[in-house]
């Protein structure tokens, strides 16, 4: 107890502080203890499934079971389907000690959780749980369900405001508004992943939800340390399943992110709600839904991949108070197809999309976005008529070069010949210095309008 006192606080009071709030949370706890417990039986295992017997209560999908192993560890399960009166289990973890007539206990508790302010500056696993070695979480008073509703829409605040990201080509040329929703799409090794941890450190955001789904395990304690830091943990909290997890985990731990959100901004806080990726999600929603005898319908994705994604991507945006939840959520486009049915589905959703391009990646300009083939829907209307001008005078340069960049590179064409192609060959060199950003130079939106800017104010000088 004394250890995790420290660790919330030295300041005077605040010790106290915390043994109330724990003796509220036992009290609670006990409070909502059921006085009547169902029990079960394993009566098969079939793959990834569990076949449990022997249950007289009502239960319905998603509900939560617990399965004691022959060595007695305890394996929680979600209910996923029915045959006849038998339920299938899938398991949260390993199937190692499932056999024929293990114990299955149905959980009385709702799939929620309860967010609490100390979550800051936390790791956090797809139950709630922490997993950082800080010790327990608090616990708040007010429950949040892991699956949940967005606010009505009728209710819903408009995007407004600009969030500030600290990178130049995003804050310029892709301004995001807060509450809006973006998707940053790229094949694998184009930096997507490093993007996300450039906006993670550099944001204005009141508070950083960040869910790594069904990413590289090794790259959690990297972010922390070399990305985040001290200072950006601090305001943040990690929400992590990694690749090696079971899909149903990696689904939730996507769920989870969304309803911590969701706490912080009923808390009036502006929330940066990142995750990478959303790919990963569709991928475990296609593996729980295969399992369960559901056809595949586009490249292998079931019909319930694209009717969990507006479910999941609709909890961002303004509530129905002042606070927001901004949300970016990467997605691997697979074969560099950017028409592939996750990426197709994910961007008629968004409010935008920044796409990363390989052939830029390959020329070394770093974060590699194609401006032409990116946009914020939102951006016109948060900007002035100047940053707008400014914004579309850069563009319509680095389009006219890019029409003529084959026989630029031939030397085929001559200087002279067209006035704007002679523009946009003296601008682009500059534009894409611009657009190039070390991972810890930080640019925020009035420094980035300004240098654009003093580039488009500098002549051209025919020769």
């Amino acid at each position: 107890m004394p250890a995790l006192v420290n660790a919330v606080g030295s300041q005077k009071g605040i010790g106290e502080k915390v043994l109330s709030l724990l003796f509220e949370n036992a009290v609670s706890s006990v409070k909502n203890l059921e006085t009547s417990s169902y029990y079960g039986k394993v009566t098969a295992v079939q793959g990834l499934f569990i076949e449990v017997s022997g249950i007289r209560t009502q239960l319905s999908i998603g509900d939560r079971c617990n399965v004691f192993s022959t060595q007695g560890r305890k394996v929680p399960c979600e209910l996923v389907s029915f045959k006849g009166d038998k339920l299938l289990l899938m398991p949260y973890g390993s199937l190692e000690g499932i056999g024929l007539g293990c114990r299955v206990e149905v959980e009385n508790a709702a799939p929620v959780i309860y967010p609490h302010p100390s979550w800051l500056g936390r790791i956090i696993n797809s139950f709630g749980e922490a997993i950082d070695g800080k010790g327990p979480l608090l616990k708040g008073d007010k429950p949040y369900f892991i699956k949940s509703s967005p606010p009505p829409a009728q209710f819903r605040d408009r995007v407004c405001g600009k969030v500030d990201l600290g990178v130049r080509a995003v804050n310029t040329f892709l301004t995001i508004c807060k509450g809006q929703r973006m998707g940053i799409f790229a094949g694998s090794g184009v930096g997507k992943s490093t993007l996300m941890s450039m906006l993670a450190k550099h944001s204005n955001a009141d508070v950083s939800v960040i869910g790594l789904i069904g990413e590289r395990g090794r790259e959690a304690k990297e972010f922390v340390e070399d990305t985040l830091g001290e200072e950006g943990l601090a305001k943040s909290v990690l929400v992590l399943a990694t690749s090696d997890e079971s899909p149903l985990m990696r689904r939730q731990a996507a769920y989870v992110a969304m309803a911590v959100s969701e706490y912080f901004r009923d808390q009036n806080k502006d929330v940066l709600c990142m995750m990478d990726s959303i790919t990963r999600f569709a991928m475990a929603q296609r593996e729980i839904a295969l399992s369960v005898g559901e056809p595949p319908a586009s490249k292998g994705y079931t019909p319930s991949v694209f009717s969990e994604l507006p479910k999941l991507l609709e909890r961002a945006g303004p509530g129905a108070g002042t606070g927001t939840i901004t949300g970016l959520f990467t997605v691997l486009v697979d074969g560099d197809d950017h028409n592939e049915p996750v990426a197709d589905a994910v961007r008629s959703i968004l409010d935008g999309h920044i796409v990363l391009d390989r052939a830029i990646a390959e020329r070394n300009r770093y974060p590699a976005i194609n401006i032409l083939r990116s946009i914020s829907r939102t951006m016109p209307d948060c900007n002035t008529p100047e940053e707008n001008e400014i914004v579309s005078k850069a563009r319509r340069y680095i389009a006219s070069y890019e029409d003529m960049a084959e026989l630029i590179r031939l030397g085929a064409y001559k200087k002279g010949s067209n006035r704007e192609v002679d523009e946009a060959i003296f601008y682009y060199p500059k534009i894409e210095a611009f657009l190039s950003q070390k991972k810890n130079e930080k640019i925020t939106l009035a420094e980035g309008y300004l240098q654009l800017k003093e580039i488009l104010d500098t002549p051209y000088k025919p020769a």
